[in-house]
């Protein structure tokens, strides 16, 4: 065969390439994208009982002990508004993000025969995940219209914000969700560090509580954990005017929300040529 014809025929595979082509390639692969979302959305509920009413019951079920145990028992301060609701608008973001991190974090071991043989952005297998909690999240929402509409409760002009604190969340979990991802692959450990860091996040989190609670002068040192911002955020565009939001908190928050997708997705794009290795 002539030189010249076969230098045209030459392909090159390299694992983990960077550089445009790889953003060439996500565009080129996007309908993979699309497909593996609508998989990980049609196997997530699949051989269960009740199917895609856990989306529902989990919110509202957190929502009931929430507000027996906080509202109850400890009688926090609700902020003049019904305690189920103070509660359920926290755990919209909190059961995104939980949800996202835990499922995306054992997406590449769980897709481990399809990461070893086809080449594609390995990218697009923890995002697939985040998307079906994405879909969760909006069933959760429409759960929380009727919520509101039970109590007679109607949302301030704040609301319009909605939409930009569920893109500083979706932005933090598509940053957790890839750093543990990629660090699960090669450090086993972390099948067991991420249960506990949900766990333990819920806790320190101002989900059955608003962050009022804390003494100002720890204000600034709890919004270390983003989903501070985030959840507050969350409160104040729904409850407008009755809520708080702390401003240096939320600006930390966002700052901390960045540093987290930039660490995550070097760290992802750093380690993706030797997961098949690992894998």
């Amino acid at each position: 065969m002539d030189k010249k014809l076969q230098r045209e025929f030459d392909l090159i595979i390299q694992a983990g390439s960077t550089g445009r082509n790889y953003w060439q390639d996500i565009w080129n692969f996007r309908e993979l994208f699309f497909f593996l979302s609508w998989r990980d959305i049609l196997v997530r509920y699949k051989q269960t009982v009740i199917g895609i009413s856990w989306s529902v019951i989990r919110p509202l079920l957190s929502m009931i002990v929430f507000t027996f145990v906080f509202g109850r028992l400890a009688i926090m301060p609700s902020e003049g508004v019904p305690y189920p609701i103070l509660v359920y608008s926290a755990m919209l973001p909190w059961l995104f993000f939980s949800t996202s991190l835990t499922e995306s974090s054992n997406s590449m071991i769980g897709n481990k025969n399809l990461v070893a043989k086809v080449y594609f952005p390995r990218m697009f297998i923890p995002m697939s995940s985040i998307m079906v909690s994405f879909v969760d999240f909006l069933i959760s929402f429409c759960i929380f219209v009727l919520v509101m509409v039970w109590y007679k409760f109607v949302p301030g002009w704040q609301i319009v914000f909605l939409p930009l604190f569920l893109f500083i969340a979706f932005f933090t979990a598509v940053g957790a969700g890839l750093l543990f991802s990629s660090l699960n692959v090669k450090y086993r450990d972390f099948r067991y560090i991420v249960p506990f860091v949900v766990q333990f996040g819920m806790y320190i989190s101002p989900v059955g509580f608003t962050s009022e609670v804390v003494p100002d002068k720890w204000r600034f040192v709890y919004s270390l954990n983003p989903m501070v911002g985030v959840i507050e955020g969350f409160r104040w565009a729904i409850m407008g005017g009755k809520a708080d939001l702390y401003w240096p908190g939320l600006i930390l928050s966002i700052v901390l929300t960045l540093i987290l997708f930039v660490v995550g997705y070097t760290t992802f794009r750093r380690m993706e040529r030797t997961f098949a290795d690992f894998i």
